[in-house]
């Protein structure tokens, strides 16, 4: 099959629209089940691009969870802790695989944006991660394979009707890609940068020290930024992508954007949090949602009388302001890619905030010393990649 037609494209009113090979070969990728759209595909073939080069990388299992064209998350296959497993709601699932475990990471670091996400997975969908995806709610899948017993699960998902798409893992493309806007086509090379330790090598500041938990966590952070939407920034921790800034025309805001993410992924940790006396049978996703307005600025829109008595047993105390900072002052060692070059120290005020200690970058700024500077003045290490990874 070199030609896959789609209901419509990006809005319903885009007809027609279909994928296919130009050079009239047959499409790397198979539809097992539903009938995914324009942007399930857009969203796929980021996907399967960037869990690939994260299994390169890294040599673990790795999955994402895309949402517009950027990842919400994106991680490797590492065990998680009990803490973890509760802020994910996997407390209940058993022994994860490797493989759930970098899709449990991937879609539990910032759940509200993986709502309704498309999966990517660097290897065979087993049956443990097939019951993970199931339970959430999702667009669809796609994967170098499925075990039987993972197909059958997933083929009931949405009463049949759940995207589920296998690509062909030896598939290459070409080296020049091509994409018309308003009529007038582009032509580019591939971004084929390899993300390797070579890439960090060029430590510029006073501490030269990452351990290889943080160079891995470097790497993740560039391969994850490789293929989200400029401008872009993102923090990783412990394997593990926690706040990803995607689409922002300044600096300082995606590092905003995204330290505020692995701020919340951080208190959602806190005691007071995971001790939220949710009333029996609330939602998984209800509690996202209660979640993230009660760590937020409008908590009262969760805990006013007439409010509170819908989610809760009884009105939690207010997490306040002076015990968030406090909490949050905890969280170390955070990892930082940026796609390009930081133009003033004040991304780096900002990711101080959010534990940032290693940070990769570009360089290039006429600013760079200043740059330096600050990172020096609190002891963070930072290498520069000479490397861009604008992605449009």
């Amino acid at each position: 099959m070199n030609e896959i037609q789609l209901k419509y494209g990006c809005n319903p009113n885009q007809k027609p629209s279909r994928i296919f090979m130009e050079d009239g070969s047959d499409l790397p990728v198979k539809v097992l089940c539903g009938k995914p759209g324009y942007i399930n595909f857009l969203d796929a073939f980021n996907g399967w691009q960037l869990v690939k080069e994260l299994r390169e990388a890294t040599g673990l299992p790795a999955a994402t969870s895309f949402k517009h064209v950027s990842p919400a998350g994106a991680a490797v296959g590492l065990p998680l802790d009990d803490t973890l497993r509760k802020i994910y709601w996997v407390d209940d699932a058993g022994e994860l695989t490797p493989l759930a475990s970098a899709y449990a990471r991937a879609r539990g670091a910032d759940r509200m944006s993986s709502f309704g996400d498309f999966i990517a997975l660097s290897d065979v969908c087993d049956e443990c991660t097939a019951r993970l995806i199931k339970r959430e709610v999702s667009d669809g899948v796609i994967a170098p394979g499925y075990t039987p017993e993972a197909l059958e699960i997933l083929k009931t998902k949405k009463k049949g009707n759940y995207n589920v798409i296998e690509i062909d893992p030896s598939y290459v493309p070409a080296q020049l890609e091509r994409k018309q806007v308003y009529g007038i086509t582009f032509e580019q090379g591939r971004n084929e940068l390899k993300t390797d330790q070579g890439l960090l090598s060029n430590i510029v500041t006073a501490n030269k020290e990452i351990p290889e938990d943080a160079l891995r966590d470097l790497k993740i952070a560039l391969i994850t930024l490789k293929y989200t939407q400029s401008n872009s920034v993102c923090y990783v921790k412990g394997g593990q992508a926690i706040g990803i800034g995607a689409g922002q025309q300044s600096r300082i805001h995606c590092t905003r954007l995204a330290g505020q993410k692995a701020d919340n992924w951080y208190l959602r940790q806190a005691p007071k949090v995971l001790e939220l006396p949710f009333l029996e049978g609330i939602g998984r996703a209800d509690r996202d949602n209660t979640i993230d307005v009660y760590i937020g600025d409008e908590y009262e829109d969760v805990l006013r009388d007439g409010e509170w008595q819908k989610r809760f047993t009884r009105q939690p105390e207010v997490f306040t302001r002076e015990e968030k900072r406090a909490w949050l002052d905890q969280n170390q060692d955070v990892a930082l890619g940026s796609d390009a070059f930081f133009p003033f120290p004040d991304n780096i005020e900002r990711a101080r905030k959010s534990g940032v200690k290693y940070i990769a970058q570009p360089g290039g700024s006429v600013r760079d010393d200043l740059v330096i500077e600050c990172c020096d003045k609190y002891g963070m290490a930072m290498a520069f990649t000479g490397i861009r990874l604008f992605h449009h």
